[in-house]
């Protein structure tokens, strides 16, 4: 070992004895040699001593930044080449040397321990790059409520950024595992196993959403065959997650590396739960969401008005359009029900609940329930509406509703109709000839007031004329080419008058075109219309007695 005292050229530099400075010390001159090495130099280069070539005592890395100071053409004064700084590893630490050159042209490099400052900057880029990914995991992951879809997305990304191979596993469905198996660079695989999750240490435990069992306590030679994907090989290192749900565990995350490649660490590990989470709170959320979807869509067949078809000789046509687009239920509704003994009277409920949208189809449901439950009444329209009235009254929604009941029976080739209006806008009557008669009936809102009085108006219809019900969605929708003109009862008439003769079905066609034209894609209320006609023929009015749709009792 040297000190400060072992060459003239190693006396002080700004001042400062070399042999006392806190940072490992050497200076080397033109032809590489090494003139001095302080204290802290010998602990990081034992080889390196006074007198000795600089390439034999430090690494190629600063002895080649040592010559490339010295190039220098004649007449320039040496290091025209040179960095200011140069860093390379010495052992598992790292070094940075900075050169100072002498009037003499040897050259003092001064270096500086960088390694706790690399594995911080080490530590930040690869923060970085977790952040980056899992905020693209959540953006892919969020980006649908598909369960199949963030399965398959959750299983490619963890291939391509965490493992070699990763899988998807789901809970259970009757006797099979849904998975989704995915290798770098490959495409998601879907398939079913039918096979013991506990036969997988861990697999198990991480379904029903337990903590997970450390990598280092998994054999992968104990991997059952389904779990490896086809090709892949032999198995080094396995980590299985729970996939965090809602409430209820999403499945499981399986990573597999290649038995040439390094296992996982406990750091990786730690990063494989955080990327489980986001990805089993989003396959959560899209499997809430497909149940919700599936409850949804069973209640909304419940409330949708029913398609009408031909019932005891009698023609009925229905269409019912939402006040918003999106939407496919509202406040006004209308039912058919057929006689429970041949040759009474069918009921034709329409009716327009107060508001739009949800709150207002929910409802419409329970009138429509009360009404149905109310049938073997429905010969006394005004006992049917009191007791509708009363069990609305009583409820904790104040909503109300106007509606209009109709009994329908075939006469011989004629039709007879009781009318009774409750709040609602009159039936209208076309005849056979073009005239538009108003029926005579009116009546008092329902679920307002204590008490409901109506008035009940007997129509005939003869062969090929209708009684049109409707919603003031129609009468009072505005638009027109001014956009705020309403199409009014007297434009609904006219409208009428040119349907003579025409089947139930063209007549809600033509009125419900009629309205829609009016409207534009303007804002408007719900639109619901009911035709009862009495046929030409004894022929059913469309194949196989139906118009579109379905028909609900």
């Amino acid at each position: 070992m040297v000190n400060s005292t072992q060459s003239s050229a190693g006396s002080t530099a700004v001042g400062i004895p070399w042999g006392e400075a806190p940072y490992p010390v050497l200076v080397a001159d033109a032809d590489a040699d090494l003139l001095f090495v302080n204290e802290a130099a010998g602990l990081v280069f034992p080889d390196a001593r006074s007198g000795s070539a600089l390439s034999d005592a430090v690494p190629a890395w600063l002895s080649s930044a040592h010559a490339r100071y010295l190039r220098a053409v004649p007449g320039q004064r040496p290091g025209a080449d040179r960095r200011p700084m140069v860093q390379g590893p010495v052992g598992d630490r790292t070094y940075e040397a900075h050169p100072t050159v002498r009037e003499d042209g040897t050259v003092v490099w001064w270096l500086v321990d960088d390694t706790d400052h690399r594995l911080a900057r080490e530590a930040l880029r690869m923060e970085r790059e977790r952040t980056t990914f899992l905020t693209q995991a959540s953006n892919l992951l969020l980006s649908s409520l598909n369960l199949d879809r963030c399965m398959d997305v959750t299983a490619q990304m963890a291939a391509e950024h965490l493992a070699d191979a990763a899988l998807v596993i789901a809970p259970s469905r009757g006797r099979e595992l849904p998975v989704v198996a995915c290798v770098r660079g490959g495409t998601p695989r879907t398939f079913g196993v039918g096979a013991d999750p506990d036969e997988v240490p861990g697999l198990g435990e991480a379904l029903q959403g337990f903590p997970p069992v450390p990598s280092r306590w998994i054999d992968p030679d104990a991997a059952p065959s389904w779990l490896i994907p086809d090709g892949f090989g032999a198995v080094g290192s396995i980590v299985i997650t729970p996939l965090p749900g809602h409430g209820v565990p999403a499945g499981a995350l399986v990573l597999l590396r290649h038995a040439d490649g390094a296992a996982f660490t406990e750091d990786e590990e730690v990063f494989a739960r955080l990327f489980a989470a986001r990805a089993g709170a989003a396959m959560s959320a899209a499997r809430l969401y497909a149940e919700q979807a599936s409850i949804t869509e069973t209640l909304m067949r419940e409330l949708l008005p029913p398609s009408l078809h031909q019932v005891s000789g009698v023609e009925y046509a229905g269409g019912y359009r939402p006040s918003l687009e999106h939407e496919r239920i509202g406040g006004d509704f209308y039912d058919v029900h057929p006689p429970a003994v041949e040759g009474e009277s069918s009921l034709v409920v329409l009716g327009d609940v107060c508001g739009k949208g949800l709150e207002a189809a929910v409802m419409t449901g329970k009138i429509r329930n009360t009404l149905h439950a109310l049938l073997p009444l429905a010969d006394d329209h005004q006992r049917m509406l009191s007791l509708l009235n009363t069990a609305l009254l009583n409820t904790h929604d104040a909503r109300f509703a106007t509606m209009v009941l109709a009994s329908a029976a075939r006469e011989g080739n004629a039709v007879r109709l009781r009318l009774t209006s409750a709040g609602h806008p009159a039936p209208l009557i076309l005849r056979s000839d073009g005239r538009v008669e108003e029926a005579a009936t009116q009546g008092t809102l329902v679920g307002a007031l204590p008490t409901v009085t109506a008035s009940t108006a007997l129509v005939t219809l003869a062969p090929g004329e209708v009684c049109v019900l409707y919603t003031d969605g129609i009468s009072e929708a505005r638009g027109g080419p001014l956009g705020g003109t309403m199409f009014g009862e007297a434009r609904l008439r006219r409208a009428l008058s040119e349907c003579a003769g025409m089947p139930a079905e063209a007549v809600v066609e033509r009125v419900q075109m009629l309205a829609s034209q009016w409207v534009g894609t303007g804002r408007h209320d719900d639109m619901a219309v009911v035709v009862i006609s009495a046929p030409r023929t004894n022929h059913l009015s469309a194949v196989d007695g139906h118009t579109r749709g379905r028909f609900t009792a």
